[in-house]
């Protein structure tokens, strides 16, 4: 997966949470990636104008209001093993049928909403997932509209389904891939973590984003599926190696951006650029 200076910007605000960054550590990191610091600029100028950023002060940035609620709903992936309840065979739908497809905003945030709540096309704009989310259809509902899925489609539970289509949806998630993802992206993390003091603190930064940008994709958008369709236990085990892990790169980057604001060592004196231990 490429990194964009779009991208960049974003995922580094978004880490920084409530926090604004200084355009001094966007360019240092959009370094690390051998991307132009006029690129930088450039993404910069255009997310202010599409209101995705604002800036707060001469050469600081955080995320705008405007962005803020898709934020806030990424942030929340550090909880998202506590949004499952105990499935009761029921399904949750949402009826995109009467909705337009002419408006490719709109239909880019539908998507997008349906995909991170889990949600699958069964047949042409029906779309269904288990009933085991914490808080019901009213707080799916309200987490659907917050993402972007338009207030006119219709939300709903759905059970009965005939036998043909209830063979069929346990087959609209790969679960196989899935459980293998999990157990996969687990050994990365754990191999990583052992090796990270042995790294420069910029190649520890660099690669610690492209594989926590990785680990956190996948639990942002995983459908959070109930037994028998995924195995929960190396879903919950991966889940809190990623919460570990996304705690480790905030540190690293915490000492990279330390580095990039101290001053120029004078010359012919050396400073330890790795990871303390």
């Amino acid at each position: 997966m490429s990194v964009t200076a779009k991208n960049l910007i974003l995922d580094l605000l978004l880490a920084a949470g409530s926090d604004h960054l200084p355009v001094r550590h966007l360019l240092a990191a959009a370094a690390l990636f051998g991307i132009p610091a006029n690129n930088l600029r450039v993404a910069l100028a255009r997310l202010s104008a599409d209101d995705m950023i604002e800036s707060v002060g001469r050469g600081v940035y955080q995320l705008s209001a405007s962005a803020s609620h898709l934020a806030a709903d990424v942030a929340t992936w550090r909880s998202a093993s506590q949004r499952v309840r105990p499935w009761q065979g029921g399904h949750i739908a949402v009826h995109c049928g009467a909705l337009g497809r002419s408006d490719r905003v709109a239909l880019r945030h539908r998507d997008r909403a349906l995909q991170m709540v889990g949600l699958r096309e069964l047949e042409r704009g029906l779309f269904v997932r288990p009933d085991n989310l914490q808080g019901g259809i009213d707080t799916v509902r309200k987490r659907l509209h917050t993402l972007g899925l338009e207030r006119e489609a219709c939300v709903f539970i759905a059970t009965e389904f005939d036998q043909e289509r209830e063979a069929r949806i346990p087959q609209l998630w790969h679960s196989q891939e899935l459980n293998e993802a999990y157990t996969h992206i687990q050994s990365q993390l754990s191999q990583w973590t052992a090796r990270a003091k042995q790294l420069p603190i910029e190649d520890a930064a660099r690669e610690s984003y492209l594989l926590g940008r990785k680990a956190i994709r996948q639990v942002v958008f995983d459908p959070l599926l109930p037994a028998p369709l995924v195995d929960i236990q190396s879903r919950d085990r991966f889940m809190q190696a990623v919460q570990d892990f996304d705690q480790l790169g905030h540190g690293i980057w915490r000492q990279f951006h330390a580095k990039v604001d101290a001053p120029t060592p004078i010359a012919g004196k050396s400073a330890s650029s790795s990871l303390p231990h």
